[in-house]
């Protein structure tokens, strides 16, 4: 038997990054998976006032730091919760609001330099624990971060990589996506989709059981309902209507192919567990922006998936 770890769609967040690399250990895992979906998607400037004053807006809340230990206590909070703090003046505040170009720059700037500390951070403890840690970035990744994986010795990027599990599993992955309304990095046609997933399918040896990480869940069966939106991209009816967003290529090829487990993410709010013929399908879901690490664990056994449960922590 091997366990594997599979969480998803933390979105900056520092706490559940930490969490996610301490996982193998507080699990007893022997794998640890990483959906798409590792950054950001702000910046929150804290500005320096006068007198060693700081103020932010933060989270729809005006905060007054008046000592070092506010600052800091605040700081930490807003990488917890996904986002960058940046501390800037009065005056580089006002620069940064007028220029548009400035603000994409800062933010990648931000972006990469919390990948590059949360991969340092976590060497230092996979080096001592020795557990494989696989990483497929999502949609919401630019592409820039790849490099920095790659640089990696103890952290594996695997977007169209056939892995090598234990007891003879192979696990394919990527982080591309069906359109979204947000127009973002890595999404593409239903028709592009596909044909991404089954160049990794061809490199599989068939005889041997597989694991499909696919970022978004197939449609319909689910794991990818979502707010439906109107046309300025707001919820209905206060988000009580849903509809299902996932992907027709991924229903496809998970029901042509049947892997004996297919992981997903991509949809925060359709947290749960299908089967879909003969392959479990599993979305742990996403609370990242409370710092709440929601996640799967699975038991591989030689002819079946074993036991399975869904985590929060």
């Amino acid at each position: 038997m091997t366990k594997i770890f599979f969480a998803t769609d933390i979105h900056g967040s520092e706490k559940c990054w930490k969490k996610f690399i301490n996982a193998g250990m507080f699990y007893g895992a022997s794998t640890l998976v990483l959906g798409g979906d590792m950054t950001g998607k702000a910046i929150v400037p804290i500005i320096k006032e006068k007198a060693g004053l700081h103020r932010a807006y933060f989270l729809e809340q005006e905060h007054e730091l008046k000592t070092g230990q506010d600052l800091e206590h605040l700081t930490q909070a807003v990488r917890d919760r996904g986002y960058y703090p940046v501390h800037l003046d009065i005056e580089e505040m006002g620069a940064l609001e007028k220029d548009k170009s400035k603000q994409e720059e800062l933010f990648k700037k931000e972006t990469l330099e919390t990948v590059g500390n949360w991969i340092e951070w976590a060497e230092e403890r996979l080096k001592k624990t020795r557990i494989p840690c696989y990483v497929c970035p999502g949609n919401d990744d630019t592409f820039e971060i790849d490099e920095l994986i790659n640089q990696s010795e103890y952290i594996e990027l695997v977007e169209g990589k056939v892995v090598q599990l234990p007891l003879d599993y192979q696990m394919i992955s990527t982080g591309w996506s069906n359109p979204t309304p947000w127009n973002t990095y890595r999404e593409c046609s239903e028709e592009e989709l596909e044909s991404k997933i089954r160049e990794s399918i061809d490199k599989l040896d068939q005889v041997k059981p597989a694991v499909f990480s696919i970022h978004p869940p197939p449609y319909g069966l689910g794991l990818d309902e979502a707010p439906e939106l109107d046309e300025n991209l707001r919820p209905k009816y206060a988000g009580r209507a849903l509809i299902p967003v996932g992907s027709t290529a991924v229903r496809k090829l998970i029901e042509e192919y049947q892997p004996r487990l297919a992981l997903f993410g991509h949809i925060h709010e359709a947290k749960g567990m299908i089967r879909c013929k003969n392959t479990l399908c599993i979305n742990p879901g996403s609370n990242y922006e409370q710092g709440v690490l929601m996640g799967a664990l699975i038991n591989l056994e030689k002819d079946r998936v074993g036991e399975y449960q869904l985590t929060t922590g």
